[in-house]
């Protein structure tokens, strides 16, 4: 068997800049990796976890000292001992899974065992903004099924509404990005219940959930940065009602699913995220999604060019990947 992996940074330019409460991006830069073994080629992407110091040159630094492992046969279960959780175990296990389906026939969701194989409804993103810009944005995105909405420091109450007024019925996810502490937390759900939002994502800093315990939320919390991989879940317990399973932080589809599994014996509601990057980079997640509750895969939708034979969206709803964008 003769494997060889190359490896490389790209850039994707993103339709408008991507605003949240830590910074701001106009480009999604990304590490693709491909896998060549007798005339067959699998891909994968990934964006890497930018506030775990993340990089794409980090990432292909980590894959560069794990080649020769990578072309000696090196198997996905064998990929979990050889490169730790993140962005560049993600892009490889993506590979792995790619190239397996090619080589076999089996598509990647039969593989993976997963309970159908249907397309999905996703959030698709409105970033920070001003106010008026909130609503605009929301009525040119009223028909979507979901909008996730992200806000920073301060009371998110006039962002929300205006988003409700552009979007009077579409679901609602609020993603704070760590920006509020438990004070404002209560303050704020109290606020923001009257406008029917479904899931509040991360309000307060990874590392400080233990302010939630005894707190019952009106709204359900998601936990996204402070959840990377199955060992973080019994800090999660007790304190929030749904985790953001990001293949970038778990280290690919074979971490999620395990981490899936996990979290779901613990009481734990499953949604599926994705951090910037190219269809390439969110199709193992669609496998993924298809035992979610809430899916937010709008990376290439949020992107002004994307790789051929990319992702569909149509208001919001992911059409499933082609056989010849992966799995």
């Amino acid at each position: 068997m003769a494997r060889k992996l190359l490896a490389r940074a790209h850039a994707w330019k993103l339709k408008e800049p991507f605003a949240i409460s830590r910074g701001v991006r106009s480009e999604a830069h990304v590490v693709i990796v491909e896998l060549h073994e007798n005339g067959t080629v699998g891909r994968g992407e990934a964006c890497g976890v930018p506030y775990h110091g993340e990089t794409p040159q980090t990432m292909l630094v980590q894959i560069e000292q794990v080649r020769s492992a990578i072309e000696a046969g090196c198997d996905r279960r064998e990929l979990l001992e050889v490169l730790p959780a993140g962005g560049a175990r993600h892009a490889v296990d993506a590979a792995l899974w790619d190239l397996e389906a090619k080589r076999t026939g089996v598509p990647v969701w039969q593989r993976a065992a997963a309970p159908r194989w249907e397309p999905v409804e996703s959030a698709v993103t409105v970033s920070i903004r001003d106010l008026d810009a909130y609503e605009a944005a929301a009525r040119e995105r009223a028909g979507f099924a979901w909008l996730k909405v992200k806000v920073g420091r301060g009371s998110p109450y006039a962002a929300i509404a205006a988003v409700r007024r552009g979007a009077p019925h579409a679901r609602l996810i609020v993603d704070a990005n760590q920006a509020w502490t438990i004070e404002e937390l209560r303050e704020y759900t109290q606020q923001l219940h009257p406008l029917r939002v479904d899931l509040l994502e991360q309000p307060l800093a990874a590392g400080a959930d233990a302010g939630l315990a005894g707190y019952a939320s009106p709204i359900p919390l998601c936990a996204d940065e402070s959840l990377s991989t199955q060992s973080d879940l019994p800090g999660l317990v007790g304190r929030y009602q749904f985790i953001n399973i990001k293949l970038d932080k778990v280290g690919g589809l074979t971490a999620g699913l395990e981490l899936a599994c996990a979290a779901r014996a613990a009481g734990f509601r499953l949604m599926v995220g994705c951090m910037l990057g190219g269809s390439v980079s969110v199709a193992p997640g669609m496998v993924l999604a298809q035992q979610c509750d809430v899916c937010d895969l709008d990376g290439p939708w949020l992107q002004a060019e994307d790789w051929p034979h990319g992702i569909v969206y149509r208001d919001g709803r992911m059409a499933l990947p082609e056989p010849a964008l992966w799995g």
